[in-house]
Protein backbone atom coordinates (compact mmCIF):
# COMPACT_ATOMS: atom_id res chain seq x y z
CA UNK A 1 0.00 0.00 0.00
CA UNK A 2 1.68 3.31 -0.80
CA UNK A 3 1.29 5.98 1.81
CA UNK A 4 -0.61 9.53 1.25
CA UNK A 5 2.22 12.14 1.51
CA UNK A 6 2.14 14.15 4.03
CA UNK A 7 1.16 18.11 3.43
CA UNK A 8 3.74 20.67 3.47
CA UNK A 9 4.33 22.25 6.69
CA UNK A 10 2.96 25.85 6.09
CA UNK A 11 5.83 28.57 6.26
CA UNK A 12 6.07 30.87 10.11
CA UNK A 13 4.69 34.30 9.50
CA UNK A 14 7.23 37.08 10.33
CA UNK A 15 7.62 40.60 10.43
CA UNK A 16 7.27 42.59 6.88
CA UNK A 17 9.45 45.53 8.37
CA UNK A 18 11.54 43.87 11.23
CA UNK A 19 11.44 43.94 14.94
CA UNK A 20 9.64 47.14 15.98
CA UNK A 21 10.75 49.26 19.18
CA UNK A 22 8.33 49.68 22.61
CA UNK A 23 6.93 53.15 22.59
CA UNK A 24 7.52 53.91 26.19
CA UNK A 25 9.06 57.95 25.98
CA UNK A 26 6.42 60.48 24.98
CA UNK A 27 8.41 61.81 22.38
CA UNK A 28 8.21 57.83 21.04
CA UNK A 29 4.48 58.15 21.56
CA UNK A 30 3.86 61.21 19.45
CA UNK A 31 6.37 59.56 16.46
CA UNK A 32 3.88 56.55 16.49
CA UNK A 33 0.71 58.62 16.71
CA UNK A 34 1.58 60.93 14.23
CA UNK A 35 2.41 57.38 11.85
CA UNK A 36 -0.70 55.98 12.59
CA UNK A 37 -2.27 59.41 11.34
CA UNK A 38 -1.17 59.19 8.23
CA UNK A 39 -2.06 55.83 7.44
CA UNK A 40 -5.50 54.02 5.81
CA UNK A 41 -8.23 52.05 6.93
CA UNK A 42 -8.75 50.45 9.62
CA UNK A 43 -6.24 50.03 12.64
CA UNK A 44 -5.80 46.59 14.16
CA UNK A 45 -5.19 46.40 17.21
CA UNK A 46 -4.35 43.68 20.10
CA UNK A 47 -3.47 44.33 23.68
CA UNK A 48 -1.43 41.84 26.26
CA UNK A 49 -2.35 41.64 29.89
CA UNK A 50 -0.45 39.05 32.50
CA UNK A 51 -3.37 36.88 33.21
CA UNK A 52 -1.91 34.02 35.97
CA UNK A 53 0.52 36.80 37.28
CA UNK A 54 -1.14 39.86 38.48
CA UNK A 55 -4.22 40.86 40.07
CA UNK A 56 -5.29 43.67 37.24
CA UNK A 57 -6.80 43.16 33.94
CA UNK A 58 -4.80 45.82 32.61
CA UNK A 59 -3.06 46.01 29.51
CA UNK A 60 0.32 46.21 29.92
CA UNK A 61 1.42 46.32 26.35
CA UNK A 62 -0.54 47.44 23.07
CA UNK A 63 -0.41 46.16 19.62
CA UNK A 64 -1.57 48.58 17.27
CA UNK A 65 -1.05 47.83 12.97
CA UNK A 66 -2.36 50.13 10.27
CA UNK A 67 -1.60 50.33 6.42
CA UNK A 68 1.04 53.02 5.34
CA UNK A 69 1.97 53.13 9.25
CA UNK A 70 3.62 49.72 10.58
CA UNK A 71 3.72 48.65 13.12
CA UNK A 72 3.91 49.92 17.08
CA UNK A 73 3.74 48.34 20.72
CA UNK A 74 2.61 50.77 23.06
CA UNK A 75 3.72 50.83 26.74
CA UNK A 76 0.73 52.04 28.52
CA UNK A 77 2.27 51.71 32.19
CA UNK A 78 4.84 53.82 31.04
CA UNK A 79 2.84 56.71 29.24
CA UNK A 80 0.71 58.94 31.53
CA UNK A 81 -0.95 60.23 28.52
CA UNK A 82 -2.84 58.53 25.80
CA UNK A 83 -4.74 61.24 24.72
CA UNK A 84 -2.96 61.78 21.14
CA UNK A 85 -3.21 58.19 20.55
CA UNK A 86 -6.89 57.89 21.47
CA UNK A 87 -7.86 60.95 19.19
CA UNK A 88 -6.66 58.84 16.17
CA UNK A 89 -8.18 55.75 17.22
CA UNK A 90 -11.51 57.37 17.68
CA UNK A 91 -11.27 58.43 13.82
CA UNK A 92 -11.41 54.59 12.33
CA UNK A 93 -12.62 51.00 12.47
CA UNK A 94 -10.66 48.91 14.95
CA UNK A 95 -10.11 45.39 14.07
CA UNK A 96 -9.38 42.80 17.01
CA UNK A 97 -9.60 39.21 17.73
CA UNK A 98 -11.89 38.18 20.11
CA UNK A 99 -12.89 42.04 21.36
CA UNK A 100 -14.88 41.11 24.33
CA UNK A 101 -10.72 39.99 25.99
CA UNK A 102 -9.18 43.60 25.06
CA UNK A 103 -11.88 46.00 25.12
CA UNK A 104 -12.42 46.22 28.97
CA UNK A 105 -8.67 46.77 29.60
CA UNK A 106 -8.09 49.27 26.15
CA UNK A 107 -11.01 51.31 27.89
CA UNK A 108 -9.06 51.04 31.40
CA UNK A 109 -6.55 53.42 29.74
CA UNK A 110 -8.94 55.79 27.57
CA UNK A 111 -9.16 54.04 24.27
CA UNK A 112 -12.79 53.71 22.97
CA UNK A 113 -13.21 52.22 19.29
CA UNK A 114 -16.13 54.23 17.38
CA UNK A 115 -16.43 51.17 15.79
CA UNK A 116 -14.94 47.79 15.45
CA UNK A 117 -14.49 44.21 13.60
CA UNK A 118 -14.20 40.79 15.46
CA UNK A 119 -12.48 38.45 13.35
CA UNK A 120 -13.37 35.75 15.56
CA UNK A 121 -17.24 36.37 15.95
CA UNK A 122 -17.48 37.02 12.30
CA UNK A 123 -15.58 33.31 11.82
CA UNK A 124 -18.41 32.15 14.08
CA UNK A 125 -21.17 33.66 12.14
CA UNK A 126 -19.76 32.00 9.14
CA UNK A 127 -19.51 28.33 10.71
CA UNK A 128 -15.90 27.91 10.42
CA UNK A 129 -15.03 24.98 12.65
CA UNK A 130 -12.18 26.42 14.47
CA UNK A 131 -11.68 30.80 15.52
CA UNK A 132 -8.02 30.51 17.01
CA UNK A 133 -6.32 33.60 15.69
CA UNK A 134 -3.45 31.06 14.48
CA UNK A 135 -5.92 28.92 12.80
CA UNK A 136 -7.57 31.95 10.87
CA UNK A 137 -4.09 32.76 9.34
CA UNK A 138 -3.10 29.13 8.54
CA UNK A 139 -6.52 29.03 6.70
CA UNK A 140 -6.71 32.26 5.18
CA UNK A 141 -3.31 33.43 4.81
CA UNK A 142 -1.30 30.33 4.33
CA UNK A 143 0.76 31.06 7.43
CA UNK A 144 1.35 29.15 10.83
CA UNK A 145 2.69 31.61 13.77
CA UNK A 146 4.42 30.11 16.74
CA UNK A 147 2.44 30.53 20.08
CA UNK A 148 5.26 29.97 23.02
CA UNK A 149 4.56 33.53 24.55
CA UNK A 150 0.24 33.50 25.29
CA UNK A 151 0.62 32.98 28.90
CA UNK A 152 3.78 35.44 29.55
CA UNK A 153 3.97 37.50 32.24
CA UNK A 154 3.75 40.70 29.94
CA UNK A 155 4.22 43.07 33.12
CA UNK A 156 7.71 41.72 32.84
CA UNK A 157 10.57 44.92 32.16
CA UNK A 158 12.31 44.83 29.63
CA UNK A 159 10.72 42.57 27.55
CA UNK A 160 12.82 39.91 25.40
CA UNK A 161 13.31 40.07 21.48
CA UNK A 162 10.87 36.95 21.24
CA UNK A 163 7.80 38.70 23.64
CA UNK A 164 8.15 41.53 21.37
CA UNK A 165 8.05 39.46 17.71
CA UNK A 166 5.33 37.57 18.94
CA UNK A 167 3.36 40.71 20.00
CA UNK A 168 3.42 42.49 16.85
CA UNK A 169 2.49 38.95 14.72
CA UNK A 170 -1.11 39.15 16.68
CA UNK A 171 -1.64 42.25 14.30
CA UNK A 172 0.75 41.31 11.51
CA UNK A 173 -2.16 40.06 9.20
CA UNK A 174 -5.67 41.20 10.90
CA UNK A 175 -6.30 43.24 8.24
CA UNK A 176 -6.20 40.44 5.65
CA UNK A 177 -8.31 38.53 7.69
CA UNK A 178 -10.73 41.26 8.25
CA UNK A 179 -11.11 42.10 4.66
CA UNK A 180 -11.51 38.22 3.36
CA UNK A 181 -14.12 37.52 6.47
CA UNK A 182 -15.85 40.54 5.07
CA UNK A 183 -16.17 39.61 1.38
CA UNK A 184 -17.23 35.53 3.11
CA UNK A 185 -19.94 37.64 5.19
CA UNK A 186 -21.25 39.71 2.29
CA UNK A 187 -21.58 36.82 -0.14
CA UNK A 188 -23.45 33.79 2.24
CA UNK A 189 -25.67 37.05 3.02
CA UNK A 190 -24.53 37.99 6.63
CA UNK A 191 -22.92 40.88 6.74
CA UNK A 192 -25.87 42.41 8.24
CA UNK A 193 -25.85 39.71 11.34
CA UNK A 194 -21.88 40.83 11.63
CA UNK A 195 -22.67 44.90 11.29
CA UNK A 196 -25.48 44.32 14.29
CA UNK A 197 -23.18 42.12 16.47
CA UNK A 198 -20.36 44.02 15.96
CA UNK A 199 -22.79 47.62 17.00
CA UNK A 200 -23.59 45.60 19.92
CA UNK A 201 -20.18 44.64 20.82
CA UNK A 202 -19.63 48.32 21.24
CA UNK A 203 -21.92 48.00 24.31
CA UNK A 204 -19.66 45.24 26.15
CA UNK A 205 -19.04 45.56 30.05
CA UNK A 206 -17.59 42.81 32.30
CA UNK A 207 -20.22 40.83 33.72
CA UNK A 208 -19.89 41.83 37.59
CA UNK A 209 -20.80 38.60 39.98
CA UNK A 210 -22.66 38.77 42.59
CA UNK A 211 -20.72 36.57 45.64
CA UNK A 212 -17.99 35.67 43.21
CA UNK A 213 -16.14 33.29 45.67
CA UNK A 214 -18.79 30.70 44.32
CA UNK A 215 -17.11 30.05 41.61
CA UNK A 216 -14.10 28.48 43.63
CA UNK A 217 -12.87 25.48 41.89
CA UNK A 218 -14.37 22.39 43.24
CA UNK A 219 -16.70 23.98 45.34
CA UNK A 220 -19.11 20.90 45.46
CA UNK A 221 -16.97 19.45 47.59
CA UNK A 222 -17.97 21.50 50.01
CA UNK A 223 -20.81 20.54 52.70
CA UNK A 224 -22.85 22.44 55.00
CA UNK A 225 -23.04 26.17 54.97
CA UNK A 226 -20.23 26.41 57.57
CA UNK A 227 -18.42 25.10 55.36
CA UNK A 228 -19.25 27.29 52.81
CA UNK A 229 -18.59 30.15 54.89
CA UNK A 230 -14.99 29.17 55.46
CA UNK A 231 -15.10 29.38 51.63
CA UNK A 232 -16.11 32.92 51.71
CA UNK A 233 -14.03 34.40 54.22
CA UNK A 234 -11.28 32.57 52.90
CA UNK A 235 -11.71 33.86 49.35
CA UNK A 236 -12.84 37.13 50.15
CA UNK A 237 -9.24 37.35 52.34
CA UNK A 238 -7.12 36.19 49.44
CA UNK A 239 -9.01 38.43 47.18
CA UNK A 240 -7.88 41.25 49.72
CA UNK A 241 -4.39 40.63 49.48
CA UNK A 242 -4.18 39.51 45.82
CA UNK A 243 -5.71 42.79 45.40
CA UNK A 244 -3.45 45.44 47.46
CA UNK A 245 -0.16 43.46 45.88
CA UNK A 246 -1.27 43.31 42.21
CA UNK A 247 -0.72 39.54 42.21
CA UNK A 248 -3.13 37.05 40.52
CA UNK A 249 -4.70 34.98 43.77
CA UNK A 250 -3.47 31.54 42.94
CA UNK A 251 -0.48 32.79 43.42
CA UNK A 252 -1.04 33.06 47.05
CA UNK A 253 -3.17 29.93 47.16
CA UNK A 254 -4.86 27.52 44.65
CA UNK A 255 -8.66 27.14 44.78
CA UNK A 256 -8.00 23.56 45.99
CA UNK A 257 -5.97 24.95 49.55
CA UNK A 258 -9.65 27.34 50.19
CA UNK A 259 -11.52 23.91 49.33
CA UNK A 260 -9.37 21.72 51.69
CA UNK A 261 -9.39 24.02 54.60
CA UNK A 262 -12.72 24.26 54.29
CA UNK A 263 -13.16 20.94 55.14
CA UNK A 264 -10.90 20.18 57.53
CA UNK A 265 -11.27 23.63 59.52
CA UNK A 266 -7.69 23.53 60.59
CA UNK A 267 -7.35 25.59 63.87
CA UNK A 268 -3.18 26.48 63.87
CA UNK A 269 -0.95 27.53 61.90
CA UNK A 270 0.83 24.03 61.88
CA UNK A 271 -2.33 22.17 61.11
CA UNK A 272 -3.44 24.82 58.23
CA UNK A 273 0.24 24.37 57.04
CA UNK A 274 -0.35 20.87 56.83
CA UNK A 275 -3.52 21.27 54.84
CA UNK A 276 -3.02 20.35 51.30
CA UNK A 277 -1.99 23.08 48.90
CA UNK A 278 -1.02 25.23 51.65
CA UNK A 279 2.76 24.90 51.06
CA UNK A 280 3.69 28.00 48.94
CA UNK A 281 5.49 31.02 50.30
CA UNK A 282 1.99 32.96 50.18
CA UNK A 283 0.43 30.16 52.54
CA UNK A 284 3.40 30.68 55.18
CA UNK A 285 3.78 34.02 55.01
CA UNK A 286 -0.20 34.77 55.43
CA UNK A 287 -1.21 32.14 57.64
CA UNK A 288 -2.17 34.88 60.23
CA UNK A 289 -4.88 36.10 57.97
CA UNK A 290 -5.87 32.43 57.02
CA UNK A 291 -6.91 31.08 60.25
CA UNK A 292 -8.45 34.58 61.15
CA UNK A 293 -10.92 33.65 58.25
CA UNK A 294 -11.15 30.40 58.97
CA UNK A 295 -11.90 31.30 62.94
CA UNK A 296 -14.58 34.30 61.61
CA UNK A 297 -15.92 31.17 59.62
CA UNK A 298 -16.40 29.21 63.07
CA UNK A 299 -18.05 32.31 65.04
CA UNK A 300 -20.58 33.37 62.45
CA UNK A 301 -24.30 32.86 63.76
CA UNK A 302 -26.27 30.46 62.15
CA UNK A 303 -28.53 33.15 60.18
CA UNK A 304 -25.22 34.75 58.59
CA UNK A 305 -24.31 31.59 56.81
CA UNK A 306 -24.09 31.15 53.29
CA UNK A 307 -27.27 29.67 51.09
CA UNK A 308 -26.37 26.55 49.24
CA UNK A 309 -27.11 28.22 45.91
CA UNK A 310 -27.10 31.66 44.78
CA UNK A 311 -30.31 33.33 44.88
CA UNK A 312 -31.03 34.42 41.46
CA UNK A 313 -33.97 35.70 39.17
CA UNK A 314 -32.48 33.30 36.38
CA UNK A 315 -34.59 29.79 35.49
CA UNK A 316 -33.63 26.85 36.84
CA UNK A 317 -31.32 24.26 34.84
CA UNK A 318 -33.50 22.67 32.57
CA UNK A 319 -32.26 19.46 33.73
CA UNK A 320 -35.20 19.96 36.38
CA UNK A 321 -37.94 21.57 34.51
CA UNK A 322 -39.83 18.30 33.99
CA UNK A 323 -40.25 18.11 37.46
CA UNK A 324 -41.01 21.89 38.54
CA UNK A 325 -43.23 22.83 35.19
CA UNK A 326 -43.48 20.17 32.54
CA UNK A 327 -45.41 22.85 29.90
CA UNK A 328 -41.73 24.60 29.88
CA UNK A 329 -39.75 21.55 29.46
CA UNK A 330 -42.04 20.49 26.75
CA UNK A 331 -41.38 24.08 25.15
CA UNK A 332 -38.23 23.79 25.87
CA UNK A 333 -37.34 20.47 24.07
CA UNK A 334 -39.15 21.95 21.27
CA UNK A 335 -37.32 24.97 20.63
CA UNK A 336 -33.82 23.21 21.00
CA UNK A 337 -34.35 21.08 18.18
CA UNK A 338 -35.48 23.85 15.62
CA UNK A 339 -32.50 25.41 16.77
CA UNK A 340 -30.52 23.05 16.74
CA UNK A 341 -31.70 22.78 12.81
CA UNK A 342 -31.60 26.03 12.47
CA UNK A 343 -27.64 25.94 13.19
CA UNK A 344 -26.82 23.49 11.07
CA UNK A 345 -28.92 25.49 8.42
CA UNK A 346 -27.25 28.58 8.42
CA UNK A 347 -23.65 27.42 9.63
CA UNK A 348 -23.98 29.25 12.57
CA UNK A 349 -23.44 28.09 16.37
CA UNK A 350 -26.24 27.95 18.86
CA UNK A 351 -25.00 30.01 20.79
CA UNK A 352 -24.89 32.88 18.28
CA UNK A 353 -28.11 32.41 17.52
CA UNK A 354 -28.74 33.79 20.60
CA UNK A 355 -27.97 33.15 24.13
CA UNK A 356 -28.75 30.42 25.97
CA UNK A 357 -29.68 32.46 29.01
CA UNK A 358 -31.92 34.87 27.20
CA UNK A 359 -33.73 31.51 25.19
CA UNK A 360 -34.24 29.66 28.66
CA UNK A 361 -35.48 32.85 30.23
CA UNK A 362 -38.09 33.60 27.55
CA UNK A 363 -39.59 30.05 27.39
CA UNK A 364 -39.41 28.87 31.03
CA UNK A 365 -41.67 32.59 31.67
CA UNK A 366 -43.47 34.12 28.57
CA UNK A 367 -45.07 37.36 28.68
CA UNK A 368 -48.20 36.80 29.90
CA UNK A 369 -50.23 38.40 27.68
CA UNK A 370 -53.43 37.66 25.34
CA UNK A 371 -52.35 34.71 21.95
CA UNK A 372 -52.91 37.72 20.01
CA UNK A 373 -50.28 39.78 21.17
CA UNK A 374 -47.84 37.21 22.37
CA UNK A 375 -45.96 37.62 19.48
CA UNK A 376 -45.50 41.32 19.43
CA UNK A 377 -44.53 40.76 23.30
CA UNK A 378 -41.88 38.14 22.68
CA UNK A 379 -40.11 40.24 20.30
CA UNK A 380 -40.00 43.07 22.64
CA UNK A 381 -38.87 41.06 25.86
CA UNK A 382 -36.14 39.77 23.53
CA UNK A 383 -35.07 42.79 22.74
CA UNK A 384 -34.84 44.24 26.45
CA UNK A 385 -32.73 41.02 26.91
CA UNK A 386 -30.79 42.71 24.08
CA UNK A 387 -31.04 39.80 21.57
CA UNK A 388 -30.59 41.90 17.91
CA UNK A 389 -32.46 42.52 15.75
CA UNK A 390 -31.26 39.34 12.99
CA UNK A 391 -31.37 36.80 16.33
CA UNK A 392 -35.13 37.64 16.64
CA UNK A 393 -36.00 37.74 13.15
CA UNK A 394 -34.64 34.21 13.09
CA UNK A 395 -34.90 32.49 16.45
CA UNK A 396 -37.51 34.42 17.80
CA UNK A 397 -39.84 33.46 15.44
CA UNK A 398 -39.07 29.67 16.72
CA UNK A 399 -40.05 30.99 20.13
CA UNK A 400 -42.68 32.22 19.08
CA UNK A 401 -43.84 29.72 17.44
CA UNK A 402 -43.56 27.40 20.27
CA UNK A 403 -44.73 29.60 23.19
CA UNK A 404 -47.94 29.69 20.95
CA UNK A 405 -48.67 26.29 20.17
CA UNK A 406 -47.43 25.06 23.70
CA UNK A 407 -49.26 27.50 25.71
CA UNK A 408 -48.81 27.31 29.65
CA UNK A 409 -51.68 27.15 32.45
Amino acid sequence: MTEEPLAPELPLLTLREGLPGVVDTPEALARSVAALASGAGPIAIDAERASGYRYSPRAYLIQLRRAGSGTHLVDPAALSDLSGLAEVLAEEEWILHAATQDLPCLREVGLEPPSLFDTELAARLLGYPRVGLATLVEEICGYRMRKEHSAADWSTRPLPDSWVEYAALDVEVLDEIRDRLWTELGESGKAEWAQQEFAHLLTFRPLVRQEPWRRTSSLHQVRGRRGLAAVRELWVARDQIARDQDVSPSRLIPDSAIVAAARAMPTGRRALLETPGFQGRGAGRYSATWIAALDAARALPEQDLPTHTLRTDAPPPPRVWADKDPIAAERFAASRTAIIDLSEQLSVPVENLMTPDTVRRILWRPPQVESADMAAAVRIALASMHARPWQIGLVGEILIQVITQIPGD
